[in-house]
């Protein structure tokens, strides 16, 4: 990007942030009590504060400008503000010359300037500063008609004219008055233009609502005005004005409690209104997109922004901060109060990052375990975070236990936590059976088994968490007080949280269930038939062993030879072979399946000769896809050759996905 588009990227943000300021203002006046004021003091028999209704108009046409404000375009936004900035040049210029007028009257000096010291040190200066007003004037102005930005400097001319000092003063009102005239000249010849901008957005407006859409409008605006960024801003230029009215009004130096308390403070008198809050919520999403950035590149360095993942992009947290606010009414309670209660979604919120930490470590460390990368300073970094993840969440439950007091739904608040810590705990599990593993160079006997259960026992401590929410949540809103809002969380809550999980685990339970039972009905491969075979599996790329419990071989209705373990596990994922894709069926519903003691459909019992074929033999064969070339040879079986060295040691469940990449090779016959 260049940098004249990075400046109108700021400025784009930058020049709108007041509007936004101007909105929040005028959510927090109230009308009605500001005239009460107003009646009690000396104001009151001022003509301008008599009309209330006339104030309440003003108020909603200060919206209007607001948003007009807010959704100007860059170039129409650029100029009203330098049209403001020239406003108030004038305005310095024309102070400058009544103080200096101010300034003559009171020494009575009518003689010469430069006859004077010290009447020619005022004069010196108030010309200076009216040069540098007129200067200035004419650049952001962009003309070189300097002199329609002079008549500030006639008080000047006139005491070196040797004028009097009464008539200098009303030469002073003259230019003041002669700027007005100006202004309002100026803005007479505009009038218009708001007139054709507005007729103008309306038929763009109209044109792309035809065309594309309301959505698509509102997705334009929200990149056009850079929404999430604005009220970011927004709400950190509040949130550093809050902490400087405190410091600067505070002598004393804070303790470590103060200061944590004046944070809380300071975010809760930032989000009392629907403006603010918003500003909250997206700080916080930008703030949790920083540290979940950062977490990937820890684990990962610059490979980490290649193939990035759009499901972390923060907005998770922020829209949890935003529901928890809506729900529980944030911005109408007490400033204490709402300290106290923002100290508990924003725990929420830090234990939502965590989780999606912990999901962006998990594959990666899995992923490491699983290789054979001996990178010491990759696997340094992968433990560390997993520690950090074991043991700042439950660092976060012992604190805040320390600071309320502990009730069903803070228990609730806290098991997110532990959970997260259970979470890490099996990753570092598993993450150690992998390492064992690779140490040893042979597989571990039911690997696969030992991480279902890990992973199975914190899966069903989430599904119980759910269900104590979801009967907790049912029981306030049937005895308790009912809302709209709570019964839709509840809603939303059981069908994500618990019908789905709960699906998903029954029915990863029955695949594992008929996986079992598949391998157990499927006949086992003797020391003659694997000889015979003489090739690898197809799966892992390891030669067959023989008399080897651990490794074996099974011969499928198809009459293809894997490992147990091998297929158990593909089959966990897919119910078909991994050759020719045809469906494996148990033994009590296959028909002509061969078992243990009898030999595959394609090979010969030891010492025998194969019957010959007829004709409708063989083409019933070559349907089946089970007929074998005249030659059969390792090379002819379609499996690519491998030694065992160069292959896997194991075959885990991170690889699984790669089995549907396998599965559609042309296999053996």
């Amino acid at each position: 990007m260049a940098v004249k588009d990075r400046v109108e990227a700021v400025l784009n943000v930058g020049l709108r942030v007041p509007s936004i300021m101007l909105l929040d203002v005028l959510y927090r006046w109230d009308v009605s009590s500001f005239f009460q004021k107003i009646q009690r003091s000396s104001l009151s028999n001022n003509p301008l504060f008599q009309y209330k209704y006339l104030a309440l108009y003003l108020h909603y046409v200060g919206y209007i400008l607001s948003l007009v404000l807010l959704t100007l375009p860059r170039q129409h936004l650029v100029k009203l503000y330098l049209y403001v900035l020239t406003a108030l040049l004038l305005f310095a210029g024309h102070q400058v010359s009544r103080d200096y007028v101010r300034s003559e009257l009171e020494s009575g000096y009518e003689g010469p300037v430069y006859l004077e010291p010290l009447s020619m040190n005022r004069f010196t200066t108030a010309l200076i500063g009216q040069l540098v007003v007129c200067t200035l004037c004419s650049c952001v102005m962009q003309t070189k008609r300097i002199w329609l930005f002079s008549a500030h400097l006639l008080p000047l001319v006139a005491r070196l004219c040797l004028v009097p000092l009464e008539s200098i003063v009303f030469i002073n009102k003259f230019s003041t008055i002669f700027t007005g005239l100006e202004v309002i000249y100026f803005l007479a010849s505009n009038l218009l233009v708001p007139y054709n901008l507005a007729k103008t957005a309306y038929r763009e407006l109209a044109q792309v609502v035809e065309v594309y859409g309301l959505l698509a409008l509102g997705m334009s605006l929200w990149n056009q005005l850079v929404l999430p960024v604005l009220f970011m801003c927004f709400w950190l230029l509040l949130f550093a004005l809050q902490i400087y009215s405190y410091f600067s009004t505070r002598d004393q130096p804070t303790s470590r409690e103060r200061l944590l308390f004046l944070f809380l403070t300071s975010i809760a008198e930032c989000c009392s209104t629907p403006y603010s809050l918003l500003g909250l919520v997206f700080t916080v999403s930008f703030i949790a997109l920083g540290v979940l950035t950062l977490c990937k590149f820890y684990l990962q360095g610059y490979r980490a922004f290649m193939n990035d993942n759009t499901m972390h992009r923060g907005m998770t947290e922020g829209i949890t901060l935003l529901i928890l606010a809506v729900q529980t009414g944030l911005i109408e309670l007490q400033v204490i109060h709402r300290a106290f209660l923002l100290s508990i979604i924003l725990f929420i919120v830090v234990a939502s990052i965590l989780q999606s930490m912990l999901e962006i470590a998990d594959p990666i460390v899995l992923a490491l375990g699983a290789s054979r990368d001996k990178s010491l300073w990759k696997h340094f970094r992968a433990v560390s975070l997993c520690l950090f993840l074991l043991i700042f969440p439950a660092y976060m439950a012992y604190m805040i236990c320390q600071f309320f007091h502990m009730d069903f739904w803070l228990l609730i608040i806290i098991s997110s936590s532990i959970l997260t810590s259970l979470q890490v705990l099996g990753t570092l599990l598993i993450y150690i059976l992998f390492m064992v593993e690779e140490f040893r160079k042979a597989p571990v006997e039911n690997m696969d088994e030992v991480i279902y259960c890990v992973n199975g026992t914190y899966r069903l401590l989430e599904f119980l968490v759910a269900v104590c929410v979801v009967c907790y949540g049912v029981s306030e809103t049937v005895f308790g007080e009912w809302s709209v809002m709570g019964s839709t969380i509840i809603l939303v809550h059981s069908y994500y949280n618990v019908w789905l999980r709960a699906q998903l685990g029954w029915q990863s339970f029955l695949l594992r269930r008929d996986a079992v039972n598949k391998i157990k009905s499927l006949p086992t491969a003797s020391n003659t038939q694997l000889e015979q075979y003489n090739d690898i599996c197809a799966i892992c790329y390891q030669w067959f062993k023989k008399c080897d419990d651990m490794n074996n071989a099974v011969i499928t209705p198809c009459s293809h030879f894997f490992h147990a373990g091998c297929l158990k596990k593909w089959l966990y994922v897919q119910e078909t072979c991994p050759l020719c894709h045809s469906q494996l069926k148990s033994q009590s519903t296959a028909t002509g399946v061969p078992n243990q003691d009898t030999p595959a459909a394609n090979q010969n019992p030891a010492g025998q000769e194969e019957a010959p074929l007829n004709k409708e033999q063989k083409d019933d064969r070559k349907e089946d896809g089970t007929e074998l070339s005249e030659e059969t040879s390792p090379s002819s079986s379609g499996v690519p050759l491998s030694s065992p060295s160069s292959a896997s040691s194991s075959f885990s469940p991170l690889v699984t996905d790669s089995l549907h990449n396998q599965s559609s090779t042309p296999g053996a016959k």
